[in-house]
């Protein structure tokens, strides 16, 4: 699969995917427009790097729609009722927590190092020492500067693209009458990053 942002006019971005399952989808515009990384780019940086097949962009890959919608509309009735069966497992469940708590870390934080703000957010405080120096959230940094330095000096109507590393996880065989309870980490609690 391969996801290509680009630039439009009023500080927005428009998002591109070619894959290979699923239906072909419509392009759609992203969220929270960034000068050096839009909000769905840290995402998806953040999943390849993390290789979380059940996050947002792996779904995607997978076949579902998540963020997106098929460019046909018959195609997007039979996909909606498809995705309104699918249930996301544990794993799914534990990935999408994964991106978010990466993300929320890994952009500040990046933002910080390359001078764009004076100081991390107050909660960073309560981050476990030593989990910021993974060699995981180094290997995030790193892949988000690469972008920022390809995107910050884009014209508007031009775009980078970049390849979804991570392989579909197969789709899990729905059970009749068993059920799952997801536990959530309670709000506020520290993250482990390695």
């Amino acid at each position: 699969m391969e996801v290509t942002f680009t630039k439009i006019p009023g500080r927005r971005y428009v998002m591109t995917v070619v894959r290979e399952h699923g239906p072909e989808l419509a392009p759609r515009q992203g969220p929270g427009y960034h000068d050096h990384l839009p909000h769905d780019a840290v995402h998806f940086l953040v999943e390849a790097e993390a290789r979380l097949a059940g996050g947002v962009f792996g779904r995607v890959a997978a076949g579902h729609n998540n963020l997106f919608w098929p460019a046909d509309p018959v195609a997007r009735q039979r996909q909606a009722r498809r995705e309104r069966k699918w249930k996301p497992g544990q794993q799914e469940q534990a990935d999408m927590g994964r991106s978010e708590a990466l993300a929320s870390v890994c952009q500040p934080l990046w933002e910080f190092r390359a001078g764009l703000r004076g100081e991390l957010p107050p909660w960073f405080s309560r981050i476990e020492p030593g989990t910021l120096e993974s060699p995981l959230v180094e290997s995030i940094l790193a892949r988000l500067g690469e972008f920022a330095a390809g995107w910050r000096p884009l014209p508007e109507h031009r775009g980078l693209t970049l390849a979804w590393p991570v392989p579909p996880r197969p789709a899990a065989r729905p059970k009749k009458a068993a059920r799952t309870t997801a536990t959530h980490r309670r709000a506020g609690a520290p993250h482990s990053f390695t």
